[in-house]
């Protein structure tokens, strides 16, 4: 018997053992029901957190002891029974991480988060356990495999490299450091989230600081006469960037924004970067980029560069000429030719021009976008598209009192829950997510939570969205969606490669495009009007204003998290803060970076989802070619929809991607779609 496996059974079967004894316990945890039946957030104590996890390590090692028993290796025997066993630990190790993200107690916060990492130090050792491996090994070498097609094919094929990749061929000694690492990367990343949600920095201003600001919006933040707290969070970002008329104002938000958390997370994230780096030199791999990559589309380094640099040479023209156009703005507005275009000047002169040429104030804009009204628009639209009906919970047992909870259903029988968290409040996420709880298979219905933090209410008026958290509204319901189609064999093959599952909810921000939907829920909320179809047209022509230098801004972004991860020289590290100067030379456009700034350190995608940026413009090829297909057979047409919920949303990694996206557009891929919408010309 294997030293991984000798640890594995002392540790979690005498905790198995000892909290059998606690049957009273686990009775009235409100994590333990019956399937199907949802949890009692609002009863959760940090007790019932670590007894959940306890019970479940429990179970998870009696489960392990028995595959291992069995005398004949099927695969019902292996892969069945290790699906089984990966989804109860997933819907534990998820419901830990969504309460560290999101409950308001700090105790419970600090268990989710500590049990959670006990989960995650659970699943490496069993990745890496060679017993389990080596039972998956000899079933493949049987006639049996050769026998399997499709979605189990992939299964047994995709399990496999799961436990390749979590260090299962390594000698005892290098498995050892594989853990190491991966304990030590884990509570790194913890450290960086920690320090990022829990920045409080406002910006503190005058009469004169907030000028421009809407009224709506300095009223929110004055705290006494002549002055103003901002707090320097996302909801407050796009506001403050666009509007403020004072650069002073501009340009000292715009440094406290980009250096969130950055006195503590630079060290972190260096230290980050070269752990990754060793565990991929630990796996034979010559970066982490490279070691990253293979479970996904791209597969490898030179793919996602080759994507990334083909993209560059088709913007960098246009976004030279958007910064030409953006500094003859400010040249023009200040009267002064010899100025130059700032980094904090972006937004503000990009909106100055959309409001001259196009007349579309976007902050005027908010009054035809209150959360509610949205809300409901966007509830009907995909409940025609996709064939679903989602269901209000009254009195959810919740960890917030903002929360909400819908059911959904399809033609009657129930299909999925989900629970939507929409505003910032202190020691929260600050980012926006489609959150998986329960991945769902068979019988088991799948639950998932929109984690958002869109501008709140205030005692004068409703949350009012701008066009842009509008888009954000549908693209991370696009994925609380795509999570309630999957009802597969399997949890394990729920989720889609990570470089294709953002086309899923990045295809329905392309019903924001059609003045038929909008109008159908776009309507001031002090007077009823239904947004103007002039309005609407003005504000399409604008969203060509410096849509080049947004996507190279987009592109600044894929570069710095290649480099990071794909050209890392552990005998020289690059300063984190000189990569950025080293992009915006080499791309030779605008100088983005502003010294002694460091958005590096508060950038939850380099931390948590490192060698991810470049899938969102991957994702979005795909997603703008598979949208031809409702612009043929309509936006609404639900035939189109649900056939796009079974062949692409349902799918996960049941079928080929590829494959899979083919069929549903009766044709190979192209990216033809996606070139036009970039808006070059």
């Amino acid at each position: 018997m294997k030293l991984n496996y000798v640890i594995f059974s002392v540790c979690f079967v005498a905790i198995f053992n000892s909290y059998s004894q606690s049957n009273e316990n686990i009775s009235k945890n409100p994590f333990l029901v019956d399937l199907n039946v949802p949890v009692m957030y609002a009863a959760v104590t940090p007790k019932d957190v670590t007894d959940y996890t306890n019970n479940t390590i429990g179970q998870v090692s009696k489960s392990i002891i028995e595959i291992k028993k069995q005398p004949t290796v099927t695969f019902s025997s292996i892969f069945e029974a290790m699906d089984v066993v990966k989804n109860k630990i997933n819907t534990t190790s998820n419901n830990c991480f969504m309460l560290y993200w999101v409950a308001t107690d700090s105790i419970i916060r600090a268990k989710g988060l500590s049990n959670y990492q006990l989960l995650d130090s659970l699943s490496t050792s069993i990745n890496s356990d060679k017993e389990l491996y080596s039972k998956m090994l000899s079933f493949k070498a049987s006639p049996s495999y050769n026998l399997l097609k499709g979605n189990r094919k992939n299964l047994v094929d995709d399990m496999i490299l799961s436990f390749e990749r979590s260090g299962v061929n390594l000698d005892e000694k290098e498995l050892q450091k594989f853990k190491n690492l991966s304990t030590a990367i884990s509570e790194l990343s913890t450290n960086y989230s920690n320090n990022m949600n829990s920045s409080k920095d406002v910006l503190t201003l005058d009469e004169k600081g907030v000028a421009g600001l809407p009224e709506g919006f300095k009223t929110n933040y004055k705290v006494a006469e002549g002055t103003y707290e901002i707090p320097i969070i996302n909801a407050t970002n796009e506001t403050v960037m666009g509007t403020a008329t004072e650069a002073a104002t501009r340009k000292a938000y715009f440094i406290k924004f980009t250096s969130r958390a950055a006195e503590k997370n630079l060290s972190i994230l260096d230290s980050l970067v070269k752990k990754r780096d060793e565990l991929a030199k630990i796996m034979g791999y010559p970066t982490y980029a490279s070691y990253s990559l293979v479970p996904r589309m791209a597969k490898d380094s030179k793919t996602a560069w080759s994507f990334i640099n083909n993209l560059v040479s088709k913007v960098t023209e246009k976004a030279k000429a958007d910064v030409i156009l953006l500094e003859n703005e400010k040249k023009t507005e200040l009267k002064n030719q010899n100025i130059k275009l700032e980094p904090w000047d972006i937004a503000f002169y990009k909106t100055q021009i959309q409001k001259k040429q196009f007349n579309v104030n976007n902050e005027d804009l908010r009054s035809y976008f209150p959360m509610t009204e949205c809300l409901n628009g966007m509830f009907t639209i995909y409940q025609k598209l996709l064939g679903f009906e989602f269901k209000k919970v009254q009195n959810p047992s919740v960890w917030h009192e903002e929360v909400e909870l819908y059911e959904v259903y399809e033609s009657g029988k129930l299909k999925g829950r989900f629970y939507m968290d929409l505003f910032p409040r202190p020691n929260k996420e600050t980012w926006f997510y489609g959150v998986n709880i329960v991945s769902g298979k068979g019988n088991e219905i799948p639950v998932s939570m929109l984690l958002g933090n869109f501008t709140r209410p205030t005692k004068t008026q409703p949350s009012l969205l701008s066009r842009k958290e509008l888009n954000t509204l549908f693209h991370e319901f696009g994925h609380i969606v795509n999570m309630m189609s999957y009802h597969g064999e399997y949890s394990s093959q729920s989720d889609s490669k990570a470089d294709f599952t953002e086309s899923m909810s990045q295809l329905f921000e392309n019903w924001l495009d059609d003045y038929a939907i909008l109008s159908s829920f776009a309507k001031h909320y002090k007077t009823g009007e239904v947004l103007p179809k002039a309005t609407f047209d003005n504000l399409q022509k604008a969203k060509k204003v410096a849509s080049g230098l947004g996507t190279l801004q987009s592109l600044q972004k894929c570069l710095y998290d290649m480099n990071l991860y794909d050209k890392y020289n552990a005998k020289a590290p690059v300063s984190s803060d000189q990569l950025w100067r080293t992009i915006d030379k080499e791309l030779g456009v605008f100088n983005f970076y502003v010294n002694n700034t460091h958005p590096q350190a508060s950038w939850i995608h380099i931390n948590t989802h490192p060698v991810y940026y470049y899938g969102y413009l991957w994702s979005e090829v795909y997603a703008k070619d598979m949208f031809t297909v409702f612009e043929k057979n309509g936006l609404t047409d639900t035939k189109t929809g649900i056939r796009y919920r079974n062949i692409i949303l349902a799918n996960g990694t049941q079928k080929d991607i590829i494959q899979a996206v083919e069929e549903f557009l009766g044709r190979p891929s192209n990216n033809k779609s996606y070139i036009k919408s970039l808006g070059l010309d």
